[in-house]
């Protein structure tokens, strides 16, 4: 199946994930702007009124860069909804994305509704649905979603246990569409590699924490900087969902890292209020498996260009054998 055409002709097949707090329009715009899709969590933007206003700023300054630059490829941008009960600004967010055009609209959690599906589909826009398990996968492309975002082991945030070896594999057996995978992809050797293994997009979410335009405290990128994948610690105590996060910020808020109590996924709560997905994501702190391969937090386009070079350099070095 031929790709969206959104979500053609990027300078490097990657998708920014939509990563809570850290994600908004100069993060984004920058992604963009370098050539690999950027995007952001419509409950970042708050209040709900700010979600219009962030993205009439994004469409504005990538037309104008476009006009200024006709000659580098500028990428689409999409905003991620998550669609849970708990999300009181549901229909207010998707209407308001409808209303500007979103070209690409990512669902969490559950899959979109058919309402949904439909206002972004009449525009031309599409929607990728993000899964850690085949049954997951299966049920949003029941539902009518363009593709699929396959959330694989070793994922910053909330994150699946599969390998991305099996999970790619298997959903190839019933999906010939857009698949992008996720899960300590920090390198352009690993973003070749998905492809290797038959996704279209890599999806990458961490790396981007560590950068000059990302909405992180000091601290958090210093924590990124200096942590290995033993830092990372897997529990669903903070949302109700399994995800990763750093060691160092679950001692900081007072925890035991190595024995964390189970949380009920009944508890999770993503309404405008903030709440304990606020408190999850501004003090405990999410990240991938792949921190170990971060060691500094530069501009996005400089982050973009070592990944360009590092693509490239793997097709190369395999196709010399």
């Amino acid at each position: 199946m031929a790709l969206p055409a959104a979500l053609r002709g990027l300078r490097l097949p990657i998708i920014g994930a939509p990563l809570f707090i850290a994600s908004g329009p100069d993060l984004v715009i920058a992604q963009c702007k370098a050539g690999i899709v950027g995007s952001f969590p419509a409950l970042n933007a708050r209040p709900a009124e700010a979600l219009g206003q962030w993205l009439t700023r994004i469409e504005t300054e990538l037309a104008d860069f476009r006009s200024a630059h006709p000659d580098r490829p500028v990428a689409p941008f999409a905003v991620n909804q998550i669609v849970h009960t708990s999300n009181d600004r549901l229909a207010h967010d998707i209407d308001v994305c409808v209303e500007h055009r979103v070209p690409i609209l990512i669902s969490s959690l559950r899959a979109p509704d058919r309402a949904m599906l439909d206002a972004v589909h009449a525009y031309g826009g599409v929607v990728f649905h993000d899964v850690i398990s085949i049954r997951h996968a299966k049920k949003a492309l029941e539902a009518g979603v363009d593709g699929l975002i396959l959330v694989a082991a070793g994922a910053g945030g909330h994150a699946g246990t599969l390998s991305p070896f099996a999970l790619v594999g298997e959903v190839r057996k019933f999906f010939d569409g857009p698949i992008a995978l996720s899960g300590s992809i920090a390198s352009g050797d690993a973003v070749l590699a998905a492809q290797a293994m038959g996704a279209d997009f890599a999806y990458i979410g961490t790396r981007w924490l560590a950068t000059e335009e990302a909405n992180t405290s000091a601290g958090y990128r210093d924590a990124i900087v200096g942590s290995a994948a033993a830092d990372v610690v897997y529990t669903n105590l903070f949302t109700g969902v399994h995800g990763n996060y750093l060691k160092k910020s679950i001692e900081a808020a007072g925890l035991d890292p190595e024995a964390l109590p189970q949380s009920d996924a009944k508890a999770m709560d993503f309404g405008s209020g903030g709440g304990s997905k606020a408190k999850a994501w501004r003090d405990i702190w999410g990240a991938g498996q792949g921190v170990g391969l971060m060691h500094d937090a530069p501009a996005v386009a400089d982050v973009v260009d070592r990944l360009k070079r590092e693509y490239d350099a793997a097709r190369s070095r395999i196709g010399a054998h």
